[in-house]
């Protein structure tokens, strides 16, 4: 508490410049609003989106369910209070609403009457259910739930004499995925799916075993459920290797239906039941695959792949009523965009600028929703506002039905954003990026730059809103975010660029943008900044390592050190085999030349590094080495560790700005 006043103090007198301007200020990250998760009717009538908020005084993010008819009227709320209201989904009859909820403390599955508003709650287990899926007769409800395995010790330990206080007994782990980021150390136990019934009572364990199984949709008759589950026994060393089972929901026996090398998953049954959606790819090994979409019958057979011609990774799909092609999402050149393909891979563009339900930087995001009539609801973002709720109707009308941040916008002034195209200085290859410009931007005047840098590295950023980089904007940074080789949303020969060979020449392609910004005549060469989280912070810390052109550097939450990165992080057996293709001890030649760490001798930057203490994903072990070799060096450094927090440091509002102000301080003692 002690830490969150001061927090709070520190932000308040930074915030103080701001608001004397009417620029977006850190203080206002806790004003902003988004929606999330829209879902549309099955008629298509009505639209219930989770409707998300910030409260300042517990530093938390919280959300309601609000329902509005889908011409925009009637908007209004469905649940109310300090809590968080979420993932809500439709009866197949439209006349009743699952959705989760914190309200009594665990999050649990309430079950909601929407003709009267009276509600009941469905679940009260000990542990949160995860995701859950309305039979098609509406009966019953498919869920996934944790369930604990036993725990048995290793060794046994002298009785210790009565009264005596001795330490907890060891820890004994015997597993190669022990821990992952932002949950933590693992407990024993698997998630499992069960049924219950619309009336409560006891819900029924349909799978078993020593394997997580996720991702399910039911038959058309509810005799079986299709699930994804990685079974096979080396699954722990090969985790792409999913596959598609098909589980009776009365014996409980499975079948697998799916048996190539690679991830085969998320399976949506056709309206007509003969058919099953899913997506995957034949494994190469490579760093960057690209999701396709396949159709095969209900026995697991007939497969064909839909998405053939489409250069892009497919994802959240959806039928249509007529079961003749699906909806789906994709990433085109920095953009979110819904699509449709027939089952012959005719391609129909739907809508595009989905997303906007990441705050902090501009990265993919978003999600849509499909009526039985072809309506669409989706959030929509643009780099002036996070996702409020659009729909596309039967003629593919677009309308905007909210805008949740109007009060807060009409009295500030955002910095305007503007797409930029230039050529990397490696190989003349087309580079896409935005320039975010100070909001009273005068283009005779002379400007500092931060050229902020997007992890991954296979994400992408795009023509999105973005609190982090509109606050260096405001702060009177002009800000280069660009997608450099490596990034997703120009194919797979794109992303590909950087397969065993990150980083590698997508320097040269953020250096090349850099110099193409500067050309325009508004930069002051003098003043030029760099930061990214992540594999932005591993490109970052590359960058110093390589030239001393830059004024100040914040490196967040990298990895410095691949060889120990493989080793300690929450994914060895992937990052090993994607990424490189052999292990440490194989060849540590190729993971000491792509380490930022065998730069350091090079690097006379003031450099900051910034990562959260609960990271499991680039631990901050990795920071720590990378702040000793510079402290060595007597590199002008500091180390900046945000407790509580994991990979994603800025879940947390509070988190998010003082990553914002810490940077920027840091640029601001280097002018």
């Amino acid at each position: 508490m002690i830490r969150f006043i001061f927090l709070v103090t520190f932000i308040l007198r930074f915030s103080a410049v701001y608001a004397q301007q009417g620029k977006f200020d850190p203080l206002d990250v806790f004003n902003l609003e988004y929606v999330s998760n829209p879902q549309i009717s099955p008629d298509g009538s009505r639209i219930i989106y989770v409707r998300n908020y910030h409260d300042i005084m517990t530093d938390r993010r919280l959300s309601n369910l609000w329902i509005v008819n889908f011409d925009g009227s009637g908007n209004r709320p469905l649940t109310t209070g300090n809590q968080m209201d979420f993932e809500p989904g439709w009866s197949p009859d439209g006349d009743k609403l699952l959705y989760k909820s914190n309200k009594d403390g665990m999050v649990q599955l309430y079950l909601r009457w929407l003709d009267d508003g009276s509600e009941a709650k469905l679940t009260n287990f000990p542990k949160s259910p995860g995701s859950f899926k309305w039979s098609p007769d509406g009966q019953y409800i498919a869920l996934s739930m944790f369930v604990p395995g036993k725990s048995q010790s290793f060794a046994s330990m002298p009785s210790k004499p009565e009264g005596a206080k001795w330490n907890d007994p060891p820890k004994f782990i015997n597993k190669l995925n022990y821990r992952a980021d932002g949950a933590g150390y693992l407990k024993e136990g698997f998630q499992q799916i069960f049924i219950l019934s619309v009336n409560g009572g006891t819900p029924r364990q349909i799978t078993f075993g020593d394997h997580d199984h996720w991702d399910f949709d039911w038959s058309l008759n509810g005799d079986k459920i299709f699930f994804t589950a990685n079974l096979h026994e080396d699954g722990e060393l090969d985790p792409r290797n999913s596959e598609i089972y098909e589980a009776d929901v009365h014996t409980h026996e499975v079948r697998q239906q799916t048996s190539r090398k690679g991830p085969d998953g998320r399976p949506v049954v056709s309206p007509d039941g003969k058919t099953i959606a899913y997506l995957g790819y034949d494994d190469r090994y490579l760093g960057y695959q690209a999701s396709r979409l396949y159709v095969m019958d209900t026995e697991g057979k007939d497969t064909y792949l839909v998405s053939g011609a489409l250069d892009r990774s497919v994802r959240q799909i959806e039928w249509d009523a007529d079961s003749k092609g699906l909806y789906f999402a994709f990433d085109e050149q920095g953009n979110t965009k819904i699509g449709h393909l027939s089952l012959d891979g005719q391609l129909t563009l739907i809508a595009e600028n989905v997303g906007g339900t990441t705050l902090g930087r501009p990265y993919a995001s978003g999600s849509y929703s499909v009526s039985t009539k072809g309506q669409l609801a989706y959030t929509y973002s643009t780099p002036g506002h996070p996702a409020d709720l659009m729909t596309v109707d039967k003629k593919g009308k677009t309308r905007r039905i909210t805008r949740l941040n109007d009060d807060l916008f009409k009295y500030i002034n955002l910095g305007e954003v503007e797409e930029i195209w230039y050529e990397s200085g490696y190989d003349r290859r087309k580079i896409q990026g935005w320039i975010c410009k100070p909001p009273d931007f005068d283009p005779g005047k002379k400007y500092p730059l931060i050229l902020e840098i997007h992890g991954g590295p296979f994400s992408n950023y795009g023509n999105r809103f973005a609190a982090e980089i509109q606050l260096y904007a405001s702060a009177g940074y002009v800000v280069l975010y660009t997608n450099p080789r490596g990034s997703t949303s120009y194919g797979e020969e794109f992303g590909n660029l950087i397969h065993h060979n990150y980083p590698g020449q997508d320097y040269d392609d953020l250096m090349s943008g850099v110099d193409a910004v500067i050309e325009k005549g508004y930069i002051d060469e003098n003043r030029l900044y760099v930061t990214g989280g992540s594999g932005g912070g591993v490109l970052t810390a590359w960058i110093v390592g390589n030239t001393d052109r830059f004024k100040a550097a914040v490196v967040a939450k990298p990895v410095i050190n691949w060889y120990s990165f493989v080793l300690y992080a929450d994914g060895p057996a992937f990052f090993s085999k994607y990424w490189f293709g052999e292990y440490p001890w194989e060849n540590p030649e190729s993971y000491i030349k792509r380490s930022p760490i065998s730069l350091v001798g090079n690097v006379k930057t003031p450099t900051m590094l910034l990562t959260g203490e609960e990271d499991f994903r680039t631990p901050i072990a990795e920071t720590e080495q990378y702040y000793a070799a510079l402290k060595l060096r007597q590199v002008e450094t500091a180390m900046v560790r945000i407790p509580g927090a994991s990979h994603g440091i800025a879940s947390r509002p509070s988190n998010l700005i003082a990553k914002v102000v810490y940077i920027l301080q840091w640029f601001n003692n280097h002018p």
